[in-house]
């Protein structure tokens, strides 16, 4: 591993204090236990990691780990006792779990918090007060919402919860559910009655001690491509008697609580796996560092620079769109849904995708499973993962599509841009508002952070120029997305809309990042705490990735953005600090 030292640091001026005190003092701990993942002697080393993939196995050294740091608390608010107090501080905490293993991330602990958010969301006080008290205690929940035999169609589900003097009967089976054949309880999306329509669905919060056991079953294992250490299996109940108490919120309630919890989750959860890309990245600089090839470095093809430089570019996009995502859910929750929708789209594929080019720097050594490179084809496999499932990309569009046409009358271009707090990582926040969320709200403050930055921002440099320049065709693009979104027919206005309508979607999801990287730069430039993120070149570099992607033409960047990303891939290498916008000093 190079090794070198970090320049003196005009970054963090002061102390932090507060809340920022907390989370960095957090993640610091962490790391530290965790240990540095290339040194073959930890238990937690990407090799012993790779291992237990090949076994099937979730890392038994690596569980113990989070047992002893009380991971599970994290994911509890402190008002029932546990640590979650911030949703863009828990991403942080948890990507330093990602970045070594995402099965590990998933396995312990972010299927628990998955499950959880919906009690925290409409459970009364008994129930948070039992939850708290499980995953506290170190036990695990598991959230069944899957039937594959309907996907993503919650109203087509068929297990029932069917109603009875002083309980419900559950009947049916739940599949692909992380972690239920260990699980201490289970969040269970049920049919409380056979009528049609959201109103028939339910959640309920059932215990593992309580049912009688020969009333229910765990199924088989599945077997899976990618995250090959979680345990998989489903559920199968016939009768299985529950009490009244089992029941979430109020009962036909369910698809909202679901979606309410999703807004938390799917804002989370993206941003968590940018540590996986992080590691991807590092691990392709180590190899261009250390290859020869033409008498020359990898590192010096220029191929092979700009590859490098474009995936810490959208490392830091990503990042950006999950800072907005996770504190909108504290400062703009009614305006949620479409940013975590968009979130939760957007981030895992743009992840994939730059890990899928960085493979190209890496060669034939890509597929090799293990050795030095080996964490690099276990990450390739396991980011997929998080764009399937019941927040799968189809159904985050499907959130979007049905809000377009609303946000293209109400609010695009007219609405008063973002709060300053919106974008400053290090700025306290208010508690989460679990009872503000809302399905859709016809608001959209982040477009309107883009929409006002050409006016905004300054054009003295040939960087600032640049910069000035994309946002002006942004602007544009937001303006033909808007045309279109009103032009939509009324079939095209919901889940199942035509293709036109889920390209709108993706298109609106990019706007949507520029926003976020436009607001992340001005807000450092203004409070002048993180030298690079202050500098105007990033800024550049993501917008040109940004308007190439939705198919614009931008004229090329002065030379001195790509000098200056390159330059900052390099400098974090070699100080071992992180790829994302905290710059967070790494155990390796």
């Amino acid at each position: 591993m190079l090794t070198g030292t970090q320049p003196q640091d005009l970054r963090t001026p002061t102390a932090p204090t507060g809340q920022e005190a907390r989370a960095a003092a957090r993640v610091a701990e962490l790391d530290r236990r965790l240990g540095d993942p290339t040194d073959e002697r930890n238990e937690l080393s990407y090799a012993r990691l790779l291992e237990a993939d090949e076994a099937g196995e979730l890392s038994g050294p690596g569980e113990r780990a989070l047992d002893e740091l009380g991971l599970n608390a994290d994911f509890v608010p402190r008002a029932e006792g546990g640590r979650l107090e911030r949703l863009d501080t828990l991403v942080r905490v948890m990507r330093q779990v990602f970045r070594r293993d995402v099965a590990l991330g998933l396995g312990y602990g972010v299927t628990s918090f998955m499950a959880a958010v919906n009690v925290w969301t409409a459970g009364d006080a008994a129930q948070r007060a039992r939850l708290a008290k499980i995953l506290t205690g170190g036990g695990k929940v598991s959230v069944a919402y899957h039937e594959l035999a309907h996907g993503n169609d919650f109203l087509r589900n068929e297990f029932e919860a069917r109603p009875t003097a002083g309980g419900y009967r559950l009947h049916g089976a739940k599949q692909v559910i992380n972690n239920a054949s260990r699980a201490d309880a289970w969040v269970l999306f049920s049919r409380t009655s056979p009528a049609p329509g959201s109103r028939s669905h339910s959640v309920l919060l059932v215990e593992r001690d309580g049912p009688d056991p020969d009333s229910w079953q765990v199924l088989p294992r599945y077997d899976a491509v990618g995250v090959r250490g979680c345990l998989l299996s489903g559920l199968r109940f016939d009768g299985t008697p529950v009490p009244a108490s089992a029941l979430v919120g109020e009962e036909g309630k369910g698809v909202e609580t679901a979606l309410r919890a999703f807004q938390i989750t799917r804002s989370a959860l993206p941003g968590m796996a940018v540590g996986t890309t992080d590691t991807a990245l590092r691990t392709v600089v180590r190899f261009a560092l250390g290859r020869r090839l033409y008498r020359k470095s990898v590192m010096d093809i220029p191929h092979a620079r700009g590859t490098l430089s474009g995936a810490f570019t959208d490392l830091l996009t990503c990042d950006s769109l999950s800072l907005a995502a996770t504190r909108a859910v504290h400062l703009l929750p009614e305006q949620t849904s479409v940013f975590a929708a968009a979130t939760k789209y957007l981030v895992p594929k743009v992840l994939a995708e730059a890990t899928q080019e960085l493979s190209v720097v890496l060669g034939a050594r890509f597929y090799i499973r293990d050795g030095e490179h080996g964490i690099f084809q276990k990450h390739l496999r396991d980011l997929p993962v998080l764009s399937l499932g019941h927040a799968g990309s189809a159904a985050c569009q499907a959130t979007i599509i049905p809000q377009l046409s609303r946000l293209a009358r109400r609010s695009w271009f007219s609405d008063e841009p973002a709060p300053a707090e919106l974008f400053q990582p290090r700025t306290d926040l208010p508690g989460l508002p679990y009872d503000r969320l809302t399905l859709a709200s016809g608001r959209d403050a982040l477009s309107a952070t883009l929409v006002a930055a050409p006016d905004r921002l300054p054009g003295a440099s040939p960087e600032e120029r640049a910069v000035q320049a994309l946002a002006l065709q942004l602007v544009d693009e937001l303006g033909q997305v808007r045309e279109a979104s009103r032009a939509l027919a009324p079939e095209d206005r919901t889940a199942l809309a035509g293709p036109a309508a889920f390209a709108l979607a993706d298109r609106y999801a990019v706007l949507l990042a520029a926003a976020a990287v436009i607001g992340v730069q001005q807000q450092a430039s203004h409070d002048g705490g993180d030298a690079f993120l202050a500098d105007p070149a990033w800024l550049a570099a993501a917008l040109h990735r940004l308007a190439r992607r939705l198919g614009r033409r931008p004229a090329a960047l002065p030379a001195s953005v790509d000098d200056r990303m390159h330059e900052e891939v390099l400098r974090r290498f070699h100080a071992r600090t992180s790829y994302d916008l905290y710059d967070t000093p790494l155990a390796g």
